[in-house]
């Protein structure tokens, strides 16, 4: 305990800044996880460091990447006969085209019901065998094995009435997108630490391997994403290229193998598609077919319109580090929490959101 004080430390962190200050040329780093974003807003890092030292927010909120015509298709599911609709709270308020799943729910009858966990999907649909369940896969790598042992679990049970509606994404395929896109101005990048927990710091050798850049994986700690920071500063003074862990006490090289494990044999790579990124070849999830009884794209007998993002929302240059929310002429304006026009102002990591709540 004593020593996960010291990733609090204001002292340390003081010095760590002191340290970063004597860097004197212009960088820019991306931190690509949405909780970095809030970790670096909520402990006056980004106000804290000096001006030459610039930090871009990236794809790291699997709410905000989730596309509008998904959002669509799972309220169409739970508007569907019979069917009870399991999403996380995030997801309840993330705008389709006209409704959300909080608004279908009180106007059009949508049945929803808000989950803490996937378990509880699997505990309803043992109870209510008369329902079709629908479970709303939403995340990445860090949430995903959860599913997938739910699935697994229902399988092995024999349960009849539950479905999956997977909308799962996968994180080294979406930096691969950004850093071929050639529109990536970044000197470095700080990595995601639930992420990586999972996958391990391996996954992200391509990035210096193939396209010469940079990355640290850290926690989200104060004294973490400074010395993730350091790091990457010292990289740059040095000209070396290579991918670290700070936060070794939590991520191994490897990742967690029983739960990459787990992963791949409910699941299998597929294209998916990003908000802002467009479809990313091997980014999403799709069940196995030993699974495929589970699989509520069979639910899904209706046609959805096609969606337009809303005119002027800048959510998809947000993500991909284009701009930040000030540059969005709907933000604070049009686009609040309690009113929100794109996902990056519902989700509690999405950088809108962060920017509302700790940005001044």
């Amino acid at each position: 305990m004593e020593i996960l004080k010291a990733f609090k430390d204001p002292h340390i962190a003081r010095n760590l800044l002191q340290r970063i200050s004597l860097f004197k040329e212009t960088v820019s780093f991306m931190e690509v996880c949405g909780t970095h974003t809030v970790a670096i807003f909520r402990t006056g890092i980004r106000a804290g460091l000096p001006e030459n030292i610039k930090l871009v927010s990236g794809p790291g909120c699997p709410v905000c990447v989730t596309p509008a015509e998904v959002i669509e298709q799972a309220i169409g599911l739970a508007c569907s006969e019979n069917t009870v609709l399991f999403c996380f709270g995030d997801m309840m308020r993330v705008p389709g085209s006209s409704d959300s799943l909080e608004s279908a729910r009180a106007s059009r009858g949508a049945s929803v019901k808000m989950m803490y966990g996937p378990l509880e999907a699997l505990e309803y649909a043992k109870l209510n065998p008369q329902h079709k369940v629908v479970l709303f896969g939403v995340g990445f790598e860090t949430t995903i094995p959860l599913f997938a042992s739910v699935i697994w679990q229902a399988k092995e049970e024999k349960v009849k009435n539950l479905y999956l509606f997977s909308a799962f994404k996968v994180v080294p395929p979406a930096l691969k997108a950004l850093l071929s896109s050639g529109d990536m101005k970044v000197d470095g990048f700080i990595l995601p630490g639930h992420v990586s927990s999972i996958i391990g710091v391996d996954a992200y050798n391509f990035m210096a391997d193939k396209y010469g850049i940079s990355g640290v994986v850290t926690g989200f700690d104060l004294v973490d994403i400074l010395r993730g920071i350091v790091f990457l500063l010292d990289m740059q003074e040095t000209g070396t290229i290579a991918i670290k862990n700070e936060y070794s006490r939590v991520v191994s090289d490897k990742g967690n193998k029983k739960a990459l494990e787990r992963i791949f044999q409910v699941f299998k790579t597929c294209t998916a598609n990003w908000r802002g990124l467009g479809e990313i070849p091997g980014s999403g999830l799709s069940l196995r077919d030993d699974f495929k009884d589970f699989d509520a794209e069979k639910l899904i007998d209706f046609k959805i319109e096609k969606v337009i993002e809303p005119v002027g929302c800048k959510c998809g240059e947000v993500i991909k580090g284009l701009c930040t929310p000030l540059e969005c002429k709907l933000y604070k304006v049009k686009c609040k929490p309690l009113s929100p026009v794109g996902p990056c102002m519902v989700s509690s990591e999405g950088t809108c959101a962060a920017y509302y709540k700790y940005g001044s």
